[in-house]
């Protein structure tokens, strides 16, 4: 079990939903939390609401200026957690370019700018946590869902990479793949959501997997077997399936 009390550790993307629910838990077992995303006035207000050490930082992760002023701001922490994301679900018939640029540029490019402003320090000093967001949706492409679904795709690939690079070292590095949660985000969607979860219970399960020393969690669990088998089914019948 990993310990608490005492530690630092800045969640991206933690204003509402997950990230939020996530430094409620964090903070609860211990550890000092710095919450950061755009709206300062979100970000304060859930320090408010927060039992122990906490602070907010303002960052728009599709800026380099923006994270790289930030992460000098926060200064040395002893974990990162990357929840940052947006979505607008459509396909390549209605494609928008702006969204779908935005959702690369945030969800993985964000993603990417803030490992570069963290990760050296704690490869140098061979000690860090690293947690990755990704997504269900990010094991195969998915009809209908130009820019989120591939955007997650890379997230993943990229924590598999760094996690074969520093698997050995003291630096941990864990990806979380949620399935749909009850969010702003998916109140966009006019479809069927199986299984979905609150970001209470979300954030239960991925406070749960940052305490082991397991590399990845996809959850809920029997959903994300859906998911995870269909990587192994041929083309023909998996967009038969999924479409």
């Amino acid at each position: 079990m990993r310990a608490w009390q005492g530690k630092r550790y800045w969640l991206v993307g933690a204003s509402d939903g997950l990230g939020a629910a996530l430094a409620h838990k964090m903070n609860r077992a211990g550890a000092e939390v710095i919450v950061s995303a755009r709206s300062a006035d979100k970000l304060e207000a859930l320090v408010a609401e927060l039992p122990g050490k906490a602070s907010a930082q303002t960052i728009d992760v599709s800026d380099d200026a923006s994270v790289a002023a930030a992460a000098e701001a926060v200064g040395e922490v002893d974990g990162v957690v990357f929840l940052a994301g947006v979505y607008w679900p459509f396909g390549a018939q209605d494609w928008d370019a702006a969204q779908a640029t935005a959702m690369a540029d945030i969800n993985f490019t964000g993603l990417v700018r803030v490992m570069g402003q963290v990760v050296p320090a704690m490869v140098a000093r061979d000690e860090g946590h690293i947690v990755i967001t990704s997504s269900l949706t990010g094991f195969r492409g998915l009809p209908g869902s130009i820019g989120y679904t591939a955007s997650k795709a890379a997230t993943m690939s990229l924590a598999e990479c760094m996690y074969g690079d520093l698997r050995k070292t003291g630096v941990d590095v864990q990806v979380v793949n949620p399935g749909f949660i009850k969010t702003q985000l998916t109140q966009k969607n006019d479809f069927s959501m199986p299984f979905i979860m609150s970001p209470e219970d979300a954030a239960r399960e991925m406070f749960e997997h940052m305490g082991s020393q397991k590399f990845k969690k996809s959850f809920p669990w029997a959903f994300s077997m859906v998911f995870r088998l269909s990587q192994f089914l041929p083309d023909w019948l998996y967009f038969r399936v999924f479409s």
